[in-house]
């Protein structure tokens, strides 16, 4: 048995509405290609895991980046006897001058080498900024202060 319809009585046409319908379509059209060409690229992001868990570490066909194949530089002033004294590396310096031939060496080599300098509390600023000016005299890029706090 079929109930009878209050549109077909009335003898007018059925009337739809397609521009929302059209609007949804579009919306899931371009979320779909947005959300798809990310895949590509989430693909193709380097990773130096293995591809199956247990397995023999693979070899890389790349050279390693700069930052592997030099270690960061850090010299430590400290403060013995009113007078400053000088560490490269855990390497006692006798003074300022040889700090700056040995960072001069260096930055012959690299001179994108990060350089981190570690000043003592007790250690007047001037001969930490003598420092500073020694590294920027001679190029170095990357010059960090070592905190001896944590922040």
């Amino acid at each position: 048995m079929r109930r009878p319809s209050s549109y077909l009585s009335r003898g007018e046409e059925l009337d739809v509405t397609m521009t929302p319908l059209i609007d949804v379509v579009f919306l899931l059209l371009v979320f779909f290609l947005w959300t798809a060409s990310f895949q590509l690229v989430e693909q193709m992001l380097p990773s130096r895991l293995t591809a199956v868990a247990g397995a023999a570490p693979s070899l890389r066909d790349e050279p390693p980046p700069p930052e592997e194949d030099f270690d960061r530089v850090v010299v430590r002033v400290r403060w013995h006897d009113g007078q400053p004294s000088w560490q490269i590396n855990d390497t006692v310096v006798d003074s300022l001058a040889e700090v700056q031939r040995r960072l001069q060496d260096i930055a012959a080599i690299k001179r994108d080498a990060p350089v981190i300098l570690h000043p003592a509390q007790e250690v007047p600023v001037g001969h930490v900024i003598d420092l500073y000016d020694v590294t920027r005299l001679l190029g170095f890029e990357r010059i960090q202060f070592a905190a001896s706090q944590p922040i």
